[in-house]
């Protein structure tokens, strides 16, 4: 069963710049143990937090930023959302096969429905009369009726359901099936399965646009957002993010969406207008579950490792950009309207578009951390910071070749100012960021189209750097081994032919490393290691080209 406890990543990093704190706010509540999934209240005043790994759920106050209550659950909590009222929230038990309803004015579960084991994903309608739930054991997503707190429906959605979202109209309920590699489209008046959308490989979570217009779909198998037209039905774009993404919000003005990548310890932010990630974000260990204010003006990400929730601010987004100017930034606030001046620091920006709660500006070339400041009739605030990030530099690769299918190592690149790196390419093929720091990512490789060089190119807030170049190789071969036996004592000299040999990096007999020495790319010699035992056993040479293996038969020594 997947759950959203999730294995340990490298620590996290701040922000590209070096110059900001891991949060914008520099804030970190502690919570309980594996906080995944996180909902805010209808009114904005309250975050419920799923503590999967302690079985409690988390009440933290947004005006004070700490944990004002801690409900026990039972095992595994992993969801949580809210009737449109914020009077219930819902929240799934993976582990006891539950949905526990809990009074938000006393904090207390006031019942427990039985819905079946797996329970996972959990959505309200917007009339507040049904709650939506995934079961990944069954296959099925349950229906309960709130006024009867029972089980309605069950409706089948094979291939794993996990995440569920419901439009705003309350007309379709979307559900991503983990093994499925797509999204299933739920009637909610007939409560049937009227489509099937397919997507990235192993799509988990998902967001809904508040307009109803685009549904958010995290695939963990190739580290991207598919983005569903809800009009077509169809897939209209995809996002490379970083590694293992897991749950997304979309802002209250639909401007951005946010994606929680436990992988490198980032959120990265996606703007919607053009379909592309502007910004990656340190923030906490594990970064799992995300939701905002309704007014946008904060995330709230829950570390799942490091057992905290993070605050966010995102009253500027992008916070940070090239010393030469020219990011567009999106403020949000309130009383913005007829703004009549934005200052980065000192320097003015271009005031682009303004309303009563957001403005998009150009921003002018400076350094350094500066104030971001709005200027109206009724005075002058200041909204947060913008961090001004120097341009990235490459020095150095490693594995500089691999083959042509891509491959699962991990690939580092070394330079200087690559913190909140944005996307790495490979020629033109993305490649998925899995750690980031200021003097080194490492990604893992997409397959080529063919053999050869490609440029290899970092993109951060401060620009690109290039300069380095990755070679995609033919799958190595090993095509004969002589003397093909020898005695289990080792010692024995054999030679290895093959193609594609010259960037060996091991030998082995049996898993256990030899001696060896490339003799060209066609030939190799390697010595036997002692063996334990006679008989064959496999010969391994590992390099940039793969794995390929060969046989070599241990035989022992005669006997008195």
């Amino acid at each position: 069963m997947f759950t959203l406890a999730l294995p340990t990543p490298p620590p996290a990093q701040a922000r590209g710049s070096g110059l900001s704190a891991t949060f914008a706010t520099g804030t970190a509540i502690p919570v309980g143990d594996t906080p995944g999934g996180i909902a805010v209240t209808p009114a904005g005043t309250r975050a419920y937090v799923a503590n999967h790994g302690s079985n409690t759920v988390s009440v933290i106050d947004t005006a004070t930023d700490t944990v004002i209550d801690t409900i026990a659950t039972g095992a595994g909590p992993n969801a949580v959302a809210f009737s449109p009222d914020g009077t219930r929230a819902y929240v799934t038990v993976s582990d006891d096969g539950l949905v526990s309803v809990i009074d938000t004015a006393t904090n207390t579960i006031v019942t427990d429905i039985a819905v079946g084991a797996g329970a996972t994903g959990v959505a309200v309608t917007p009339d507040g009369s049904r709650v939506y739930v995934t079961l990944q054991s069954s296959d099925t997503v349950s229906v309960i009726d709130t006024a009867t707190n029972s089980v309605t429906a069950s409706i089948p959605a094979a291939g794993t359901p996990l995440g569920l979202v419901i439009t705003p109209d309350g007309t379709r309920a979307y559900v991503a099936c983990l093994f499925a590699n797509g999204v299933r489209v739920i009637d909610t008046a007939t409560n049937t399965v009227i489509a099937t959308i397919p997507v990235g490989p192993v799509p988990i979570l998902l967001a809904v646009s508040p307009d109803g217009t685009h549904v958010y779909v995290t695939n963990v198998g190739n580290s991207t957002v598919s983005v569903i037209d809800t009009a077509t039905g169809a897939v209209t774009a995809t996002v490379g993010v970083s590694a293992q993404p897991r749950f997304a919000a979309v802002s209250p003005d639909g401007s951005h969406v946010y994606v929680a990548n436990s992988g490198p310890d980032t959120v990265s932010v996606i703007d919607t207008a053009t379909q592309t990630v502007v910004e990656n974000i340190g923030v906490g260990d594990g970064p799992t579950g995300i939701a905002l204010l309704p007014d946008g003006t904060r995330a709230y990400v829950t570390n799942a490792v490091a057992g905290t929730v993070g605050v966010m601010a995102t009253t500027v987004i992008p916070d940070q950009g090239s010393t030469a100017g020219g990011t567009t930034v999106t403020l949000t606030g309130h009383h913005l309207a007829n703004a009549t001046a934005v200052h980065f620091g000192t320097a003015q920006a271009v005031i682009t578009a303004n309303t009563a709660t957001s403005a998009t500006v150009t921003a002018p070339a400076g350094s350094g951390a500066v104030p971001v400041t709005v200027t109206t009739a009724g005075g002058t605030g200041t909204l947060g910071h913008f961090y001004y990030v120097p341009a990235p530099a490459l020095s150095g690769i490693n594995p500089a070749a691999g083959p042509v299918a891509g491959s699962d190592d991990e690939i580092v690149l070394t330079g200087r100012h690559l913190a909140g790196a944005i996307d790495v390419y490979f020629g033109t093929t993305r490649a998925v960021i899995q750690t980031v720091s200021d003097n080194q990512v490492t990604v893992r490789a997409a397959g080529a189209p063919a053999p050869g060089g490609t440029a290899v190119t970092v993109i951060t807030a401060g620009g690109s750097a290039g300069g380095l170049s990755y070679t995609y190789l033919d799958p190595s071969t090993v095509t004969g081994v002589s003397p093909d036996s020898g005695p289990t004592t080792g010692g024995t000299e054999v030679t290895i032919t093959g193609t594609g040999l010259a960037g060996t990096e091991q030998v082995t007999f049996n898993g256990i490393p030899a001696a060896f020495t490339v003799v060209s790319d066609s030939t190799l010699t390697a010595t036997t290691p002692p063996s334990g035992a006679a008989g064959p056993v496999g010969v391994t040479v590992t390099g940039p080209g793969g794995a390929p293996a060969g046989t070599f038969t241990y035989v022992s020594e005669p006997d008195i």
